[in-house]
């Protein structure tokens, strides 16, 4: 069954998962227009979240840097993004751009994150249930090119790359 959504804007129309795949497709352009000009400026780009919404979404770009991000920082990449966005034209309806550290709860997206937090707390869930479960809350014990390895109630859990659905660091 199509359901049909109006906007201010263009109109979308979508079935079972397609509108997931526009946002999907929307958030790689974002991420390989955005990554490599945070890097030439010193930043690493922790995440990104578009939230579409009538009248004016919001880009959320989370940054990050060996010593920390400050405000100036976050004024700095904005800027520069917000200038690299206008030419690009990747989101075609208003909306407002928003820097900031990724802060304490940090999202862990690349291998470097999880490898650099092992040790750590951190929550994953998965991109679909297995044996039931979703969630999973524990040490980050081993990185491997395959995948994670979690402490969870006493026992290891080996969570392949593929499944994770969104992991970030679960401080207490």
């Amino acid at each position: 069954m199509l359901k049909w959504k109006w906007a201010l804007g263009p109109i979308f129309i979508w079935s079972d998962g397609s509108l997931k795949l526009m946002a999907g497709a929307l958030r790689e352009r974002l991420v390989g227009l955005v990554e490599p000009l945070l890097a030439q400026l010193g930043y690493e780009l922790v995440d990104l979240e578009y939230a579409p919404a009538r009248g004016r979404g919001a880009l959320r770009i989370f940054i990050d840097k060996p010593e920390g991000v400050g405000l100036g920082d976050c004024e700095r990449a904005s800027r520069e993004v917000s200038a690299l966005l206008d030419v690009e034209d990747p989101i075609p309806t208003a909306y407002t751009l928003e820097m900031s550290s990724p802060g304490e709860d940090r999202v862990l997206r690349t291998r470097a994150h999880f490898d650099r937090f092992l040790g750590s707390r951190v929550f994953v869930e998965l991109a679909a249930p297995r044996e039931g479960r979703r969630r999973y809350t524990g040490v980050l014990q081993s990185v491997t090119e395959e995948g994670i390895a979690l402490a969870v109630d006493r026992e290891t859990v080996g969570v392949p790359f593929r499944e994770i659905g969104r992991a970030r660091l679960a401080p207490l």
